[in-house]
């Protein structure tokens, strides 16, 4: 699921967690802790904080299993993922002498060698000294063609709001007087050298009721912010408002784009006279212009020149003969009931599309030609039960791509090819080490049948000599939401944490999710949220069924609409687990659309105050909470810097449990973000915590 002023934006979200003035008077006990910063309540929290960590953290077991889980996410040898800017390849990177970490380049020729030599560019833990902050990197933009001039986010502690501020990267230091966005949910981007959009909060009235910006304007450097020109001005009751410039040369263009909610927008093309003209394809479909090319991916059926294009499909076109009036489309890829369109690559010449069949990755290379476009396989050596992912290395230069092949067991690796290059061709660059031992273990994939009938994939790990007596610990992982597809990836963490020790780890392809495209995401929307949540269950019988474990030994784990998920896990099939972990989650389902950026979610889950919440608080695990029910151990973890998903649900759910003398305990990171944790030893700190209490409740094998 998806950025106030420099005194402190926790003072910003206090504010956003208040209640408007014109709802009806409270009548929730403990929504006096949806104050963010309120000391009442950071006392609360600190007291909550304190027992989890005397109850979890305060054995030698704990303490060697933080250990461990940091020395992997610190780790030096891990794959430095880069990006090319001219003849440099950038990285952020963090470790432990670099704890917020460093900004760095070097070579192509040095990074092919084991230990590349770096240069620095920016140092953020330097910064925070001399600054007195917090700063959590969020990404830097930097101007074609020289790339001398970037324009750098960062955020305090992690939260979404952030501050942008332009940097000369030939001199690598900030630049006196350039261009500054103060601190907000927003952005910059670049035009030109002496000019940006800005999408920012303006002040009263100019965000969304998301709280995200619904004004862009143009911006002159030299000029105050406040006399910057407004390009477009949306709704309060849209989503998002933005522009941007594509600058591939011989086709630049400007673009502006209005979010009405997920997978709802309109794109515009701005002319040299600043006239808008809307993109005339559907709010539902994911727009892409590169070069010469409209690209379409269909989320619903759409009939245009006397053709019907399936839901799904993907669909391109010359872009001015698309504008001029012409609707004829090639149609690139169409689903079936088993596949669907993982990722699309543009590079200089190609077209890499990346198709999910049975959530497992198939790459296709398409090229243009004599007035038509050909398909060929390309084989990468990927696993069988894995993932494959593609990105392009500079798509108005090359057709060189990178490529990163993974599974559960298997460490990542980096691959160098060439989108229509042979197959001999690929190039190893690097191998993340094994941070675990997988000798044991061995992945499968299978199927639940769900409530209805709707077959369910999932993934397991488990070790090979696994005792089908129903007594192995098991964790099982699921999010089921905004078409977010969950495929297999090799994590240091949960191959320390659990399965090295024997844990049994499963991961769920539910319903709400992307795994079988559009149509796998829309079948769990709004009133029919419940089959989600049925899909999770399914899975979780069909483990305990086949006596990979047992409701004792099963616990489950997710975050942010995952929280969601496993809170109505909580409520509704409490007799399914032996521990339930919920993380930075919604809960609250009557409020949720009030808190921070809850507005924007609406689409996916309804509209309380309206006829909506009759559907809604059915899934509502704050209002289906029973006190006299029996609940299994549950641990709430959130973070007060996140300013996306309200902590005032998990702090809310922890104050209704525990009034009512469940087993429950909270922690929560005082910075973090909607990610739950700003640096490595935070994450460290927070993986040790709810896997020391998967082991405390469910027990070694």
């Amino acid at each position: 699921m998806i950025k106030l002023s420099s005194s402190l934006l926790l003072a910003g979200l206090a504010a956003a967690g208040a209640a408007p003035a014109q709802e009806p008077p409270v009548s929730d006990p403990y929504q006096w802790l949806e104050a963010v910063t309120d000391d009442k309540a950071l006392d609360w929290v600190r007291e909550q904080n304190a027992k989890a960590e005397a109850e979890l953290a305060a054995t030698p077991e704990f303490r060697q299993l933080e250990s461990e889980l940091l020395a992997i996410y610190d780790s030096d040898a891990k794959i430095p993922g880069v990006y090319k800017q001219g003849d440099w390849y950038y990285n952020f990177w963090r470790d432990k002498q670099h704890e917020r970490g460093i900004w760095r380049r070097t070579t192509l020729a040095e990074y092919r060698k084991p230990q590349p030599q770096w240069e620095t560019v920016l140092d953020l833990d330097a910064l925070n000294a001399a600054e007195g902050e917090n700063w959590v990197w969020h990404g830097a933009s930097c101007l074609k063609p020289d790339y001398r001039r970037c324009l750098i986010s960062l955020s305090r502690g992690g939260a979404d709001a952030d501050v942008t501020r332009e940097f000369d990267l030939s001199k690598k230091e900030w630049v006196e007087d350039g261009f500054f966005r103060p601190e907000a949910k927003g952005g910059l981007g670049w035009i030109d050298e002496d000019s940006v959009y800005v999408f920012t909060d303006f002040g009263d009235g100019s965000l969304t009721s998301s709280g995200y910006p619904r004004i862009v304007k143009e911006w002159k450097r030299g000029t105050p912010l406040a006399d910057a020109k407004v390009v477009y001005e949306g709704g309060p009751d849209d989503m998002y408002i933005a522009a941007y410039h594509d600058d591939t040369p011989g086709f630049e263009r400007d673009f502006v784009s209005r979010t009405l909610a997920f997978y709802n927008d309109e794109l515009f093309l701005r002319g040299a006279d600043g006239a808008l003209t809307r993109i005339d394809a559907p709010n539902s479909a994911n727009k892409g212009v590169y070069r010469e090319w409209l690209t379409l991916e269909l989320r619903e059926p759409w009939t245009v020149g006397g053709k019907t294009y399936a839901a799904g499909s993907y669909l391109a076109t010359r872009f001015d003969d698309f504008m001029a009036g012409m609707r004829d489309f090639d149609v690139l890829f169409e689903p079936t009931e088993r596949t669907s369109l993982a990722g699309v690559t543009l590079t200089r010449n190609h077209i890499v599309l990346n198709v999910l069949e049975d959530v497992k990755n198939k790459l296709s290379v398409l090229t243009y030609a004599d007035g038509k476009w050909a398909s060929a396989p390309m084989q990468v050596g990927s696993l069988d039960n894995g993932t494959t992912s593609v990105s392009a290395v500079d798509a108005d230069e090359s057709d060189a791509i990178w490529l990163t092949v993974t599974d559960y067991l298997t460490p990542t690796t980096l691959v160098l090819a060439e989108a229509g290059g042979p197959a001999d061709a690929l190039e190893v660059l690097k191998s993340m080490p094994a941070f675990f031992d997988a000798s044991k273990h061995v992945i499968e994939q299978h199927f639940a049948t769900s409530k209805d009938g709707t077959r369910i994939p999932y993934f397991l790990v488990r070790p090979k000599d696994l005792h089908y007596d129903g007594d192995t610990p098991t964790l099982l992982y699921g999010y089921g939401g905004f078409e977010i597809s969950l495929t297999p990836g090799y994590s240091g963490g949960i191959g320390k944490g659990w399965l090295e020790r024997g844990g049994v780890y499963a991961v769920a392809n539910i319903r709400g999710g992307g795994e079988y495209g559009p149509r796998w995401h829309q079948a769990a929307l709004k009133a029919n949220r419940h089959k989600a949540y049925e899909d999770f269950a399914a899975v979780a019988q069909d483990l305990i069924a086949r006596k990979v474990t047992s409701p004792k030994r099963l616990g489950i784990r997710g975050g942010s609409n995952g929280g969601l998920l496993t809170g109505n896990m909580l409520v509704q099939y409490p007799e399914l687990f032996g521990a339930v972990v919920i993380q930075v989650p919604l809960l609250d389902m009557k409020r949720y659309s009030h808190l921070l950026a809850g507005a924007s979610w609406m689409a996916e889950y309804g509209d309380p105050d309206t006829a909506d919440w009759e559907f809604i608080r059915s899934f509502s695990p704050y209002h289906l909470f029973d006190p006299k029910r029996d609940y299994p151990p549950t641990l709430l973890l959130t973070s007060t810097r996140d300013d996306r998903v309200h902590p005032g649900h998990a702090r809310k759910m922890m104050a209704k449990m525990s009034a009512a003398g469940k087993d429950v305990r909270y922690y929560e990171n005082i910075e973090g973000g909607h990610g739950g944790a700003a640096n490595n030893r935070q994450s460290a700190h927070m993986d040790a915590l709810y896997l020391t209490f998967l082991w405390q409740q469910l027990g070694k094998p």
